[in-house]
């Protein structure tokens, strides 16, 4: 991992223009985040809306994200995954086509494809095909949006690939961790480890207690609507899973005992197919129609 100090990676006197897009349907919140001295953005983990029943697909909650790039007069510098999403097809493609920009995720990606290359006997995955997104973020590596300075950094655990995005003093942390109240991410898909994300989660909590945490998904409790901002502060000190005073193996046990009793996520199947090859759906054959592979008796 990156040797970058938290003074290096937060910029607490730069504050970016962050816009969020909740999908009920996903539980899933996209983000366009805006240069505030400039109109360049970047746009975070877009959602492409997906029908498990009738395999049909449609662009309702890419459009908004459009919508407001146009509406706004913005300029797309990247589109940035935070991981390759099990729970929802991305937009990028969709996205890019429309408004521009560079569709970035974490090197690791390619563990990503092979592991799940031999599942869906996906020939171009199990070589490893990174070159189907346009860059892939290091560990550490700074990046630009407009004037801004960003950071990614890697913090695995949820899958190997999975990155924070720290952007001024917002860290986009995908799944790795949820609201207070939620909680974290599972750590059982293949390529998870529980200890990972615990290290992961903790070296995101080691940013300054005011860094905003924008997370990529929200279940909230019964009496609470979803909600996506919170700081390092308040996950230190009310995380159900991870707050200060719970121990790396406090939290190795539980997680394993809690991902032991959950479902996959309904649509891991197609998102996966489809996320690792940056959300580009698979070629027609030759009677017109794509079509994506259901595994019998795998997951």
């Amino acid at each position: 991992m990156s040797t970058l100090t938290r003074d290096d990676i937060v910029d607490l006197d730069l504050k970016p223009e962050v816009t969020g897009f909740f999908d009920p349907e996903t539980a899933t919140i996209s983000y366009v985040v805006k240069d505030p001295n400039s109109d360049h953005c970047a746009i975070i983990d877009p959602v492409l809306d997906y029908d498990p029943v009738s395999g049909h697909t449609n662009t309702r909650s890419a459009d908004r994200l459009i919508r407001h790039v146009q509406d706004n007069g913005l300029e797309v510098d990247w589109i940035i995954e935070t991981h390759a999403h099990a729970d929802h097809l991305s937009a990028a493609p969709y996205v890019k086509e429309r408004v521009g920009g560079k569709i970035g995720i974490g090197r690791n990606i390619e563990t990503v494809q092979k592991t799940f290359g031999r599942i869906f006997n996906d020939e171009k995955a199990l070589q490893g095909s990174p070159d189907d997104f346009d860059h892939l973020f290091e560990d550490g590596e700074e990046y630009a949006i407009g004037s801004m300075r960003a950071v990614a950094l890697h913090t695995p655990g949820h899958t190997p690939a999975c990155m924070t995005h720290v952007i001024g003093d917002a860290a986009f942390v995908g799944d790795t961790i949820f609201m207070p109240d939620v909680g974290t991410a599972r750590a059982d898909f293949p390529g998870g480890d529980a200890r990972t994300l615990y290290r992961s989660i903790r070296r995101i909590l080691s940013l300054p207690e005011q860094t905003r945490i924008f997370v990529c998904h929200d279940y909230p409790p019964k009496g609470r609507e979803p909600a996506w901002e919170t700081t390092v502060g308040e996950q230190r000190r009310k995380n159900i899973h991870v707050r200060d005073g719970l121990t790396e193996d406090e939290f190795v046990k539980m997680r394993t005992e809690r991902d032991a009793t959950l479902s996959l996520p309904r649509l891991i199947i197609p998102s996966i197919q489809v996320n690792i090859h940056a959300g580009k759906l698979p070629e027609p054959e030759d009677n017109g129609i794509r079509y994506l592979k259901v595994p019998l008796d795998t997951f």
